[in-house]
């Protein structure tokens, strides 16, 4: 693809970047696995994480909330030796802390999507940015969303880690506009 965001140079961030970055998604577990995998990358690239995706999922249990909350001493235990996945302790139990906030934000809402987009009014918020300008690393919507997760008991989801949540569930567009993604997302509002 010619004119790709600079970010998804790397030959690994492809295919991630031209079919998933940036669209909206409205699927609970998807929002859940990512809510998830940007906890795990604070800190690290995102390439890091994009490679570790696949090792995630499995020993995640394909990111299934309801099993991932009802995790124990043992399976944490399990989840510290597994090389396949970021070994922090912290990020290990905010997995943990987080299903279960998840799930109590699903029963309150009826879903996490209905929850989480209203961050952004439900519509992904379209930026127009060119290659010289600055993508945010955060906003006001981060902001917002950030403090309203930890009130809830989220862990690992600070305004940063908000943003690029929103960025990869396509909550914002933030392709530049010489990029033919941005258009194409730009279509899904």
């Amino acid at each position: 693809m010619k004119n790709r965001c600079p970010w998804a140079e790397a030959e690994t961030q492809h295919v991630y970047h031209d079919t998933e970055w940036g669209v909206p998604s409205h699927d609970d577990r998807h929002l859940f696995e990512m809510l998830l995998l940007e906890g795990a990358q604070a800190g690290l690239s995102w390439a890091v994480i994009l490679k570790k995706r696949e090792s995630y999922r499995a020993a995640f249990d394909g990111f299934n909330a309801r099993k991932i909350a009802r995790y124990d001493a043992k399976k944490i235990r399990r989840l510290l030796k597994d090389p396949g996945i970021v070994r922090n302790r912290l990020k290990v139990r905010a997995a943990i802390l987080n299903a279960r906030a998840f799930l109590a934000a699903q029963e309150e809402f009826g879903s996490f999507d209905r929850y989480i987009w209203q961050f952004t009014g439900g519509r992904p918020i379209q930026h127009d940015l060119g290659p010289h300008n600055r993508i945010p690393a955060r906003t006001a919507e981060s902001d917002a969303m950030s403090r309203d997760l930890k009130k809830r008991g989220f862990k690992f989801v600070g305004s940063t880690i908000c943003y690029a949540f929103m960025q990869a569930t396509g909550m914002v567009n933030d392709h530049l506009v010489t990029c033919p993604r941005h258009a194409a997302c730009a279509k899904l509002d």
